[in-house]
């Protein structure tokens, strides 16, 4: 049946209620335990980012999910006001930053000389325990990245035969902690 495989119902919701999940911010506080500071704020302030002595930040940005046609943009990069924060906060503290998006997304090169770190966590993202698990090291980074990731937007749609292929990222590109598993391809 035509159209049964293309439902937005994946969204996370179902009989108009929200699955149940995991926030990455409720999945930190469970991980690092009532003995750690966890400070959260939406847009971090320059007078809070200085107030404390903060050991490292976790910045999560992405985009709402979607499915089908809603997908369909033409901009994809970190609206500048998201990507301006994310680069305060890496000016005063370790930054890791995690990606929640389902596609690659531009990456200017200013923002990815400023964080520490970064993890494509990608859509639907409903189990913010699968980020702290790998981030905090109870499990290693296993996943690789399943597209060729763009260093710009004029270099779409990316051909990993063409002789300008340069991505940021290539297909299957990813990390682990442990080094004699470390490799940039499947």
């Amino acid at each position: 049946m035509w159209g049964l495989d293309c439902t937005l119902d994946w969204r996370q919701w179902q009989d108009n209620n929200w699955y149940a999940r995991t926030t990455i911010l409720d999945a930190i506080k469970q991980t690092v335990g009532p003995e750690s500071e966890v400070i959260f704020e939406q847009c971090p302030l320059v007078d809070t980012l200085s107030a404390h002595d903060f050991a490292f930040a976790i910045v999560a940005v992405g985009e709402t999910p979607y499915a089908e046609y809603i997908s369909s943009k033409t901009e994809l990069v970190i609206p500048s006001d998201l990507a301006d924060m994310i680069c305060s906060v890496a000016d005063r503290v370790p930054t890791l930053l995690a990606l929640i998006t389902g596609r690659p997304i531009e990456l200017k090169p200013e923002m990815l000389e400023k964080i520490d770190a970064l993890v494509a966590a990608w859509l639907p993202q409903t189990e913010g325990n699968g980020i702290t698990d790998v981030v905090f090291g109870d499990y290693d980074f296993m996943g690789r990245l399943p597209v060729s990731w763009f260093k710009r937007l004029d270099q779409l749609p990316m051909d990993p035969g063409a002789a300008l292929y340069d991505p940021l990222f290539p297909f299957g590109f990813g990390l682990t902690y442990n080094a004699k598993m470390k490799t940039n391809s499947i």
